[in-house]
């Protein structure tokens, strides 16, 4: 799979953009992360930050955070 979001159960801006990428059918690998920051080196390791949601675009060569850039990028590149 080429697209990999990274996401925490419960988080409204991970929510926000796996449902875009649903409504979408947009095929994405979930990765739960831990909700104790220290937990998250995975997602350190991606993208450079512990803080989630975090997509993982490997066709396209492209990580990115916070969850407004992700949607934009989604509706732009996407969809």
């Amino acid at each position: 799979m080429d697209i990999t979001m990274y996401v925490l159960e419960g988080c409204p801006y991970c929510e926000a953009v796996t449902e875009r990428l649903d409504a979408e059918d947009i095929e994405y690998e979930r990765e739960e992360v831990p909700a104790l920051h220290s937990g998250r080196d995975e997602v350190k390791r991606v993208s450079g930050q512990r803080a989630v949601p975090v997509l993982v675009d490997d066709e396209r060569g492209v990580t990115m955070a916070e969850s407004e850039n992700i949607l934009e990028y989604v509706d732009r590149t996407l969809a």
